[in-house]
């Protein structure tokens, strides 16, 4: 396979480079960016003028991102240009917006009233909600609110830069058979489940809003959360608790298996392989080296994606 990274110039000129020494990507349901890192053989003159990273495999934009760091070394085999970048969505985690009530806004809207972000695309929805911009929140907080609101579910970023806000219609099917597989297997995350959530009323009194998870308490986990009157869900406070109650499940259950190759799998897609039937794909790992291309496909089980 032929595989590709492109850093390009604040002036718009690009390089390309060939000689992959080694690369990791990487692209959770998640997780608000993709990020990769990679080495590769090359020359650069002046590092500091790259502002894009970009990843292709066999001519599929697989990562564009910003140039978060690169170094480059020289020795007597030549030089070695090591990069690391996340995706221009994770713009959404670093910029802030002014708090308060917003009140009948949709995606649309809010991607498009406030910065604009390069290369940051979405899907197109005018289903309009209301949310409320706590103190320090950003973006990407208020789309998740938007999500789960109108869809019941967590955005997540398809192709390049792409936010999605519900699973995409008319999924690819990838389907793997024993002998594409060279390993799989099963993972669990319990770290972030709580049993108890625990919400106040508008007089800060506790007790009205409550959620308790028995599925979480069966695992001998007692983890108890307490937290003020969530202004996000003011029209249906017990959703607030129900909201938290997933975020915490997230990722609990991951199944997933490697092949060699990459076959251009995104998330939302869905997959089938062993004991797993159609179902959504939840994270994607691509790491390159000399002796191949290795990809890591994993569908979840969580409150999210059951």
């Amino acid at each position: 396979m032929n595989v590709n990274i492109i850093l390009k110039n604040s002036d718009g000129s690009e390089m390309s480079y060939d000689k992959i020494l080694s690369f990791s990507f990487h692209k959770d349901i998640y997780q608000s960016y993709t990020s990769l890192g990679a080495r590769f053989s090359g020359d650069i003159s002046a590092p500091e003028n790259v502002t894009e990273i970009i990843l292709t495999i066999d001519n599929r934009t697989v990562h564009h991102g910003l140039a978060d760091n690169i170094s480059v070394t020289t020795s007597a085999g030549g030089s070695v240009i090591s990069v690391s970048s996340r995706s221009f969505t994770s713009l959404l985690i670093q910029n802030q917006i002014e708090t308060g009530l917003k009140t009948d806004i949709s995606i649309n809207d809010l991607i498009g009233s406030f910065y604009t972000l390069p290369y940051v695309t979405h899907q197109d929805s005018s289903s309009k909600s209301y949310i409320y911009i706590k103190s320090n929140s950003n973006m990407w907080d208020g789309i998740v609110n938007i999500a789960y609101k109108i869809h019941g579910t967590y955005p997540y970023i398809r192709g390049t830069n792409h936010i999605m806000l519900s699973p995409v219609e008319n999924p690819y099917l990838f389907e793997y058979s024993d002998s594409d597989i060279i390993s799989r297997g099963i993972a669990t995350a319990e770290k972030r489940l709580m049993s108890h959530f625990h919400m106040s009323d508008l007089n800060g009194d506790y007790g009205e809003f409550e959620l308790e998870d028995n599925d979480v308490i069966s695992h001998n986990i007692v983890r108890h959360r307490f937290f003020e009157l969530d202004r996000q869900f003011l029209y249906n406070p017990q959703q607030a608790l129900e909201y938290r109650s997933k975020y915490s499940s997230r990722g609990r259950k991951k199944v997933f298996c490697t092949y060699s190759g990459y076959r251009g799998e995104d998330l939302s897609d869905t997959a089938a392989f062993g004991t797993v039937q159609n179902k959504r794909i939840g994270t994607i790992t691509i790491t390159g080296s000399s002796s191949g291309i290795i990809t890591e496909i994993g569908v979840y089980k969580d409150k999210f994606l059951e």
